[in-house]
């Protein structure tokens, strides 16, 4: 049931029950992307994980996110189970062997995988601005603030050089304001109470350096097998937004970065997103058209991508078409939603004369899915009820030693497991400061000296012989004037702040999603 060029995923029954034929995903259509759906414990994380073993298998390099910890187990050569033996006589497939592959494990935490960062840069200030739930005032000031940014050199690496320049913003708004438009201090200082909250979330750990390299995600092991990224997001999930922004930010830097390829003999990467509906979950408009663009685009890289959500209307039509291959587990349809969503389900495939798939989707049994896959000329197959192979991996998760293990042989060994932390915008705007504080104390320190040198009070110093009459002329003319003199901090702020503004020429190229592209 092997088949060169193909994943074999299970195989399809006739309403009789009886075997009907192997179903294949075809590589060459791998880069169009995918759904799987399903109610909870239909079976969803071992479809993933027979789509993850047949792609590795095939030496394409696979990501994915693992919610819960099953996934590990795929670093792990499989066991002989009951339910596993069994489903295998009943699809007939002979050829089932256990199998281990090759998995780099990563953590924004650095406790269950090596440490996976970004930039705030890199990050861009769209996805930022989605972290951080800003409003359209806000997002206008983080706008300003990579701008800035860009056009001065001032690296942002981590969540210090944000808050620094935001600190420099709000000091000197008036000023930035007459660049870049309206300034407020107020949505200055929302956005640091929202910073504020992403570190207390844990976001601290997702910013920094070294940033995590495309190239170490796409590997192939030395026995060909394409290498298996496995992302634990069971901590992760606890801050829903973070982990959607991830994986949206990863989405975008494989855009930015990678060559047009076209149709391939097979995909360059695949991208498996679980919990999509975190992705799309109150998400502007702008936001969820640029995935669509993304998605969309992404084809011609190479780069397949695969949705993993319980419910098919939790992935926006325009998103929705663009998926060609699909395994659909059993849905639920109790309430009307869960009933539109099986229709909608049954509605985006290529009916099967054989039986009705809206009453199909409800009776299906755990490890069991509606399978319709691309076939000759790119068109949807027919849709088939398709019992899904064993894995060859574990099914389950690895222990705390064995993980450790695979951690230890990594090919990524040492690359990320510690801070980097270079100068960036935080030093550059201290030492700033520190220059005009220290340009300041000078001066006064002169104009001290230059007061008690002999010679340079004059008139008597008894009370009304002069001295004292001059020292009130003085202080009458101080007080009467309506002019400051500004300061040597100031205005150092100042030309900083004109020098920034002028700086239009090294502005940095952003991408869709506002990434930077290298």
């Amino acid at each position: 049931m092997i088949e060169d060029g193909k994943i074999f995923i299970g195989a399809s029954r006739n309403p009789d029950d009886s075997i009907n034929k192997p179903e294949y995903l075809d590589l060459k259509f791998g880069n169009r992307h995918g759904l799987v759906t399903g109610a909870t414990g239909t079976g969803k994380t071992v479809t993933l994980q027979v789509l993850a073993e047949g792609f590795s298998r095939a030496g394409v390099p696979v990501f994915a996110a693992d919610i819960k910890g099953d996934l590990s187990g795929i670093a792990a050569r499989g066991e002989p189970k009951d339910f596993l033996t069994k489903r295998a006589e009943q699809i007939g497939f002979a050829d089932y062997e256990f199998d281990l592959f090759p998995v780099i494990f990563w953590d924004l935490f650095g406790q269950k995988g090596h440490r996976v960062r970004t930039t705030v840069a890199e990050m861009g200030p769209l996805l930022l601005a989605r972290l951080m739930d800003a409003s359209e005032p806000q997002e206008g000031v983080i706008n300003i603030a990579f701008k800035i940014a860009d056009e001065a050199g001032l690296p942002l690496l981590d969540l210090k050089d944000f808050t620094s320049l935001l600190n420099y913003m709000g000091e000197n708004a008036s000023a930035l304001s007459n660049q870049y438009g309206l300034i407020s201090k107020a949505s200055v200082g929302s956005i640091q109470r929202a910073l504020l909250v992403l570190e207390q979330q844990g976001a601290e750990h997702f910013f920094g350096e070294p940033a995590l390299k495309i190239t170490d995600i796409m590997r192939t092991s030395n026995s060909g097998y394409g290498q298996i990224s496995v992302l634990a997001a069971d901590k992760l999930m606890m801050n829903p937004r973070l982990y959607a922004t991830f994986l949206l930010w990863l989405l975008s830097e494989l855009f930015e970065e990678l060559p047009e390829v076209g149709d391939p003999d097979k995909p360059k990467l695949v991208f498996f997103f679980d919990e999509a509906h975190l992705l799309f979950n109150d998400a502007p408009k702008v936001l969820v058209e640029r995935v669509e663009q993304v998605v969309r685009l992404i084809r011609s890289k190479g780069v397949g991508v695969y949705f993993v959500t319980q419910n098919p209307l939790d992935v926006p039509e325009t998103v929705l078409a663009q998926l060609g291959n699909r395994a659909q587990h059993a849905l639920r349809a109790y309430s009307p939603r869960e009933q539109k969503a099986v229709k909608t389900a049954a509605e985006t495939f290529r009916a099967n004369p054989a039986f009705d798939c809206a009453t199909v989707i409800t009776n299906l049994g755990t490890g069991e899915a509606l399978v319709s896959t691309l076939e000759a000329k790119g068109a949807p197959s027919i849709v088939e009820r398709t019992l899904i192979r064993p894995p060859s991996g574990r099914v389950g998760p690895l222990t705390d030693g064995e993980r450790q293990q695979v951690m230890d042989k990594s090919p990524v060994l040492g690359v990320y497991d510690e801070d980097l932390d270079r100068e960036s915008a935080f030093e550059m705007l201290a030492a700033r400061a520190r220059k005009a504080a220290d340009a300041e104390a000078a001066k006064r320190a002169q104009e001290e000296a230059a007061e008690q040198q002999p010679g340079s009070t004059s008139g008597w110093s008894l009370p009304g012989f002069g001295g004292d009459d001059n020292k009130d002329r003085g202080q009458s003319r101080g007080r009467s004037s309506g002019y400051q003199r500004e300061t040597v901090v100031e205005a150092a702020m100042k030309s900083v702040a004109r020098t920034v503004a002028t700086q239009v020429g090294r502005a940095l190229v952003r991408g869709i999603l506002g990434s930077l592209k290298r």
